[in-house]
């Protein structure tokens, strides 16, 4: 019996034991979601150009651009004309025929509603105007 047991202790274990190697992959992991809490900003943090600082294409040379207000009621001017909004369809594709294909820079109120908006935005991709941006201020 005794030749028996000793050779059952020096036989090669031949199971990996992978408890270490979990708990390693464990503090790693809560260091790495630690880390990353305190290296990225709380929430999206980005300074948009106030547009009465600078300069626009719209105050420089009114020819270059289609400018389209809209505010709180929802009435709509473009280049400071007030017009219907049922009317935009017309208007967009009336100025882009006169003047060419330029930028529509559309200036919308907080509370202005979402419809107008996206009347807009169809009007301007119907007239064939894809440059189309939104004025912050």
């Amino acid at each position: 019996m005794s030749l028996l047991s000793a050779k059952q202790e020096d036989d090669v274990m031949a199971e990996i034991n992978i408890t270490p190697f979990t708990d390693v992959l464990l503090v790693l992991l809560i260091i790495f979601m630690i880390l990353a809490a305190l290296v990225t900003p709380p929430g999206f943090q980005k300074e948009l150009p106030n547009h009465n600082d600078s300069p626009s294409t719209a105050q420089s040379d009114p020819k270059k651009e289609i400018d389209v207000e809209v505010n709180d009621k929802g009435a709509v001017f473009v280049d400071s004309k007030k017009i219907d909004v049922a009317a935009i369809y017309y208007t967009l594709a009336d100025t882009a025929r006169r003047r060419g294909k330029l930028h529509v820079s559309i200036t919308a109120d907080a509370k202005a509603p979402y419809g107008v908006i996206i009347r807009i935005l169809d009007a301007a991709k119907l007239a064939d105007l894809t440059d189309v941006g939104f004025v912050t201020s």
